[in-house]
């Protein structure tokens, strides 16, 4: 019989902010990356990371603790993972992610009481500031590292796609919220049969340009601009959209499902990745989590189950629908035309 949590897990949540703040102030610090050149004692670290003396042992050995860093003869050093997703030059770097967590969503978690309460966002806007997103989109330089930050963030499920999905089947694909183009760029690089792009509002085009360029793409990817909301969605043998669903309402929801649909041919795919949530609403709790920040972050998006987009897409007209797991918290809802 399931007992529920026990004190010690019960203190290791309470208290999970530590472990949290820590992770997040040593990649804004840069500290992976400074420990990406080689191995560094204490006293070459205070002065590279400008730490004080006070401090700095008590932080590193916390990090060395929570299995981010490994000492050895005085020395600090990377793990493997750590110097493949948090050095900041690597492809895979996914510290992006976590600095704009640090910056914005960190103090906004602070409200969620408030969130709860009202159902209303808690981030820029609920005090009459600008929605983050036209601001970051209007901002070259901060939209280019936001859309780096979310290929490091996807790149582990975009590669399970690409190599999970049944791709023989298809000729063309394109994904739509394409950002980078991480997804569609790991999908052709593993099937050389498939053709298509990325679908996304105009100032993602020349990121996106630049990315599938440096991927040797330029030949079988382009990039529209366009609007999901506004435009019909480019037509192809799969339609994919990744970290999109999540972000609106339902009625949002199923219209970019029938969108999907209508661009799709007989016998066609779409392709839907987020947190999904287990069907029980017990298990997923990153996935639950993640829809809390939806509610801190958006007016209507939230995460969903399995069953529940399966459900939308039968009702959109799809006639076969699976759901699969793909890479930590992300699973993806498959549906036939």
């Amino acid at each position: 019989m399931d007992q529920g949590a026990t004190i010690d897990q019960i203190m290791e949540v309470g208290m999970g902010f530590f472990a949290s703040k820590t992770l997040l102030t040593a990649v804004g610090m840069g500290v992976f990356t400074e420990l990406a050149n080689g191995p560094r004692d204490l006293a070459a670290l205070e002065e590279s990371l400008q730490l004080h003396p006070r401090s700095s042992r008590d932080f590193l050995d916390t990090l060395v603790a929570l299995g981010l860093l490994r000492r050895g003869n005085g020395h600090y050093e990377n793990t493997p993972t750590t110097a493949q997703f948090l050095d900041r030059a690597k492809p895979g770097y996914v510290g992006g992610m976590l600095e704009m967590a640090n910056a914005r969503l960190y103090p906004f978690w602070h409200d969620l009481p408030e969130a709860l309460r009202t159902g209303q966002p808690q981030n820029e806007t609920k005090n009459g500031g600008p929605d983050p997103f036209e601001t970051l989109y209007a901002d070259p330089e901060r939209l280019r590292g936001f859309l780096a930050a979310m290929t490091g963030f996807s790149r582990k499920a975009n590669v399970a796609i690409a190599s999970r999905f049944p791709w023989k089947r298809y000729r063309t694909a394109f994904d739509v919220g394409a950002a980078q183009g991480d997804l569609i760029t790991q999908v052709a690089l593993a099937h050389d049969h498939i053709t298509g792009g990325g679908f996304d509002l105009p100032a993602v085009s020349p990121v996106f340009t630049e990315y599938i360029a440096a991927n040797g793409l330029e030949q079988r990817l382009e990039f529209r601009a366009g609007s999901f909301f506004e435009d019909e969605l480019p037509r192809a043998d799969v339609i994919m959209m990744g970290h999109i669903l999540h972000d609106w309402d339902l009625d949002t929801k199923k219209t970019l499902i029938r969108k999907a649909y209508d661009a799709v041919p007989e016998g066609g795919a779409f392709v839907a990745y987020d947190c999904v949530i287990d069907d029980d609403r017990s298990r997923h709790a990153f996935g639950l989590m993640m829809s809390l920040n939806m509610l801190i972050e958006t007016p209507g998006g939230f995460d969903y189950t399995g069953a529940e987009c399966r459900e939308w897409m039968r009702e959109a007209g799809f006639r076969k629908t699976h759901v699969e797991h793909l890479a930590g918290p992300d699973s993806m809802v498959v549906g036939i035309k």
